[in-house]
């Protein structure tokens, strides 16, 4: 198989459609719920919090909370008396099967769990899907995370309803350093590698640094893309804000980082300081404009035309050469 990742693929242009890019439909389904993109801010303790979380799912917008210092079935009930829908995390730990427990046993529920440890590949993460199947059955199921065909084929056959690829490729993510092991430089083939044989939604985690990687992310397979850098660093944002030579920035660190995790053990995350961006209803915005001239340019009026489309993989001695279905 090639090896790429984003910086390497350029989409090619289909006959464009449409009079306006604002007649193309950027929203997507996943699961039981039409949203306005296929974007979710990653579930990181500097990118997302319980205001954040609140305002996405009132406007459309897929959400997963994260599971760091919190009581989620507190949170899962404020959710539910708001009328909005509820979407958390949870790990693989004793804690998190009292967390499923008191879900089921307080009639809250949730409509989306995101099972969500470093290496989803595991039988630990097996035991988890049929725990939550078992004892909230209408709950549709994430898990991840993941980076070979193998995997999703098992995290779907345990029960999955949609899987989470990418290992180690964000940008506070240094696992490829720290283990020798992950997606880091080719997370894009990656994606098309397991959505290749996937029957179920597939969510692209990490990597994406511009926004056309969400449709680069759309056409190799992502049903959902989950990003990290491009949602830290707003006004809103959860991360402590710092000031470096007269300019605003926010805190922006991995999951696996020493700075959430509150000690040295296990690190595969780093920390790093954001730009502040502005407001996070401005960037959602700008994102849904170019996923729509996206869809133009792929001479569709939808987000799954952009699945169509031919590409090529930039560099080497094929530069420019190599056109690809």
């Amino acid at each position: 198989m090639e090896i790429f990742d984003y910086d390497n693929i350029l989409l090619l242009p289909r006959k464009c459609r449409v009079e306006s890019r604002s007649e193309c439909d950027a929203s997507t389904m996943f699961g039981p719920r039409r949203f306005e993109l296929p974007v979710v801010p990653a579930n990181m303790k500097t990118v997302i919090d319980e205001p954040i979380s609140e305002w996405l799912a009132a406007n459309g917008y897929f959400y997963v909370m994260h599971r760091f210092d919190l009581d989620s079935v507190a949170y899962a009930k404020r959710m539910r008396d708001k009328k909005l829908f509820v979407s958390i995390s949870a790990g693989v730990k004793p804690d998190d099967y009292k967390l499923v427990d008191r879900l089921a046993a307080e009639g809250v529920g949730a409509d989306y769990i995101t099972i969500d440890i470093a290496h989803g590949h595991a039988d630990t993460v097996q035991r988890m899907i049929e725990h939550i199947k078992k004892r909230l059955p209408d709950t549709f199921v994430i898990a991840g995370n993941v980076a070979t065909p193998e995997a999703v084929i098992d995290l779907e056959n345990w029960g999955a309803d949609a899987t989470k690829v990418g290992v180690g490729p964000g940008k506070v993510c240094i696992t490829k350093l720290k283990t020798g092991f992950g997606t880091g430089g080719w997370q894009l083939s990656a994606l098309k590698w397991c959505a290749r044989v996937a029957t179920k939604p597939i969510i692209a985690d990490g990597g994406i640094r511009d926004h056309g990687d969400i449709a680069k992310s759309v056409r190799f397979g992502a049903a959902m893309v989950m990003i990290g850098a491009l949602f830290a660093g707003h006004e809103e944002s959860p991360g402590r804000t710092v000031e470096v030579d007269g300019r605003r920035y926010k805190e922006y660190f991995g999951s696996a980082s020493d700075f959430n995790k509150g000690e040295y053990k296990h690190v595969e995350g780093k920390r790093i300081l954001e730009p502040i961006k502005g407001k996070l209803a401005d960037t959602l915005r700008e994102m849904r404009e170019d996923v729509q001239s996206s869809i133009s340019y792929a001479g569709g009026t939808t987000l799954a035309d952009i699945r169509k489309v031919n590409y090529v993989i930039l560099g080497g001695d094929n530069a420019g050469e190599h056109l690809l279905m």
